[in-house]
């Protein structure tokens, strides 16, 4: 998966949002000061261009969509960033965020209950 500028990401992040929109509904959604259209129309060019957005053609204007989902997009993040940066330990990101304070204790019982979960689903699957 195809990682995003922050330009790309901010772009996607609307798209998402508004599944299906031409340049200037995108440019809508961008707080003040807005982005030249110019701008915008060529981050989308480029979206376009790595496969990750496509369009509909009415005359001589487009209307584009993303092609790949904010949830699909965000497990390829995730899954990059366990592995660049935890060594694909689960354990390590835990660790981590424990550490570091990112979690509070109803945070953690919600983890611990969804872990359980899980530990259970894979036990039955066997």
């Amino acid at each position: 998966m195809i990682t995003l500028t922050k330009a790309e990401e901010k772009i996607m992040q609307i798209l998402w949002g508004i599944e299906k929109g031409f340049i200037k509904d995108i440019q809508k959604k961008f707080p003040d000061p807005k982005p030249p259209y110019n701008s915008v129309s060529t981050i989308v060019r480029i979206l376009v261009k790595k496969e990750i957005v496509s369009f509909n053609k009415f005359g001589n204007t487009y209307q584009y969509y993303p092609i790949i989902s904010k949830e699909e997009y965000s497990k390829s993040q995730m899954k990059n960033l366990v592995s660049k940066y935890f060594n694909n330990s689960f354990k390590k990101v835990v660790n981590f965020l424990s550490e570091n304070k990112e979690i509070d204790i109803k945070e953690v019982n919600e983890v611990m209950e969804m872990l359980e979960e899980i530990k259970e689903q894979k036990k039955n699957s066997k």
